[in-house]
């Protein structure tokens, strides 16, 4: 094969071209370059927007049910229109972040989400809100991919990767509890309007930096959309979100026994069309690599897990504690601080331990907190019963999502880093909504198997409550365990996955 270099430079020259390509990518890679810093930050607050907006919403939702005169129902459509379109949506957002370019979409997801949150909060009924919320989920499909992509060529290995994905991992395991705070506070002292607007004055400050600071970067060659793959996926994510987004009414109710099927044909027809495919929306050596694979399960596990309990906790420090909304997002910061202390010690040793022992150990961490929090009884001593159980919970998150990133989008090429982190961002969604339906399933089913020949009193309703969190930390301890072995039996050795 002739060499590109010989037939473009002087003989000269040649022999340096090398030299000097390898003095400028260590260039590049030196913490002295403030322009990727700046850029991390600019990410950072972009992803924090996309993962607080599932809790600072759901604070504000009692308010808007009353202003709005919403049902039951329509109140259920806010959270899972916005988790439907996003969860369909992001392989799509993905592409064509890889192809269109992923500066472009950044600003464009990141523009498009706070006009999307300006409409809901000057919504004044609740289909105008029901639809922001869908607006907000098309741009967050392409907003969140696209962001992953940008840390991903920017940061290509060594310490600075390992930085760049501690802080990233940091805000994806923290992120909710820090909107249950700010929902909480923008609700009790503003109007639960404020919790969609507050993400105007981000996006007006992150594309302000991201215009200057952020390089276009975007994939060659082959760049042909493939549009069968991108309706199958699109369909199937969709009918899987939605599916489990209904469990909550039964397991056995038509739409469960539609929709969750039919999601899962359509995925296989995905993969079937992708392994066919000269142009595939996602390629399969993606997720076919045994490493990557455990990693993306990995998400799926402890998303589930993560979400699922935040939910049933603030629900027993609201319900059963009856703390206020502001409360009850402080009793959840221990949490958050431990991930953020937990992500910036991590990421000093990753590069000298590898991925595998913090994979192992995270879940293992994360099960012990979750079992700890199914000993809350209704009297309900926080120090005791609560604290400890979110510091383990905190710490086993933070040595999941600050090594998952580098796992999951090692050795992935410039051309599918939007594909890759698509990937990744839909595990995790999918993950969350299996959980939250399964544990909502669990919940009810230890309610009621409770209340069974007993006595309707307020006390025994409480008791009740008390039994349907326990049931639910249970099983989420459990996921989140078995994320455990799968680290350690696929992950190997993998040291050089962080170079």
């Amino acid at each position: 094969m002739p060499n590109p270099v010989s037939s473009t430079v002087p003989p000269s020259s040649a022999a340096a071209a090398p030299a000097a390509h390898t003095a400028s990518a260590a260039a590049d890679s030196t913490p002295h370059n403030a322009k990727r810093w700046w850029l991390l930050a600019i990410v950072a607050l972009a992803q924090l927007t996309v993962v607080l907006d599932g809790t600072i919403v759901n604070i504000a939702l009692p308010q808007a049910q009353i202003a709005l005169g919403m049902s039951d129902g329509d109140r259920t459509w806010v959270v899972t229109l916005y988790s439907l379109v996003f969860g369909a949506l992001l392989l799509l957002g993905g592409r064509i972040a890889d192809f269109w370019g992923r500066k472009r979409s950044f600003i464009v997801g990141m523009a498009g989400f706070a006009i999307a949150s300006a409409l809901g909060g000057a919504a004044q009924s609740t289909w105008e809100l029901i639809a922001a919320r869908g607006l907000q989920g098309l741009f967050a499909a392409l907003l969140a991919p696209a962001s992953l992509a940008l840390l991903t060529v920017n940061f290509p290995g060594g310490k600075d990767r390992i930085k760049a994905f501690a802080v990233y991992g940091a805000i994806a395991g923290g992120g909710a509890a820090v909107g249950l705070i700010l929902g909480g506070v923008l609700t009790e002292y503003a109007s639960w309007r404020w919790c969609l607007y507050v993400n105007v004055p981000i996006a007006i400050v992150a594309i302000a930096g991201a215009i200057p600071i952020i390089k276009e970067s975007k994939a060659h060659g082959n760049t042909k959309y493939d549009v069968p793959g991108a309706i199958l996926v699109a369909l199937g994510l969709g009918s899987l979100v939605f599916g489990f987004a209904q469990a909550e009414n039964g397991w056995g109710t038509w739409p469960v026994l539609v929709f969750l099927p039919l999601g899962l044909v359509l995925l296989g027809l995905f993969v079937f069309v992708e392994s066919r495919s000269n142009h595939p929306l996602l390629p399969l050596r993606i997720m076919a690599d045994r490493v990557r694979g455990s990693a993306f399960l990995t998400a799926l596990l402890s998303g589930a897990a993560l979400l699922g309990a935040l939910l049933f906790l603030t629900l027993y420090f609201q319900i059963v504690l009856q703390y206020t909304p502001i409360q009850s997002g402080l009793a959840s910061l221990p949490m958050t601080v431990t991930i953020i202390i937990g992500a910036g010690v991590l990421s000093k040793f990753l590069a000298r331990i590898g991925v595998r022992i913090p994979m192992t150990v995270g879940p293992i961490v994360g099960a012990a907190g979750l079992l700890w929090l199914t000993g809350i009884t209704v009297e309900g001593n926080y120090l005791v019963e609560v604290l400890p159980g979110l510091i383990l919970l905190g710490a086993g998150l933070s040595m999941i999502f600050v090594p998952l990133q580098n796992v999951a989008l090692s050795g992935i090429a410039d051309h599918d880093a939007g594909a890759a982190s698509a990937a990744v961002t839909a595990m995790q969604q999918i993950g969350g909504s299996i959980g939250t339906a399964l544990f909502t399933a669990l919940y009810t089913a230890a309610v009621s198997s409770y209340l069974v020949g007993t006595a309707p009193t307020q006390a025994a309703e409480l008791g009740a409550l008390v039994s349907g969190y326990h049931s639910t930390f249970l099983w989420a301890a459990i996921l989140i365990f078995a994320a455990g072995p799968l680290a350690f039996f696929m992950v190997r050795g993998h040291k050089d996955l962080l170079s």
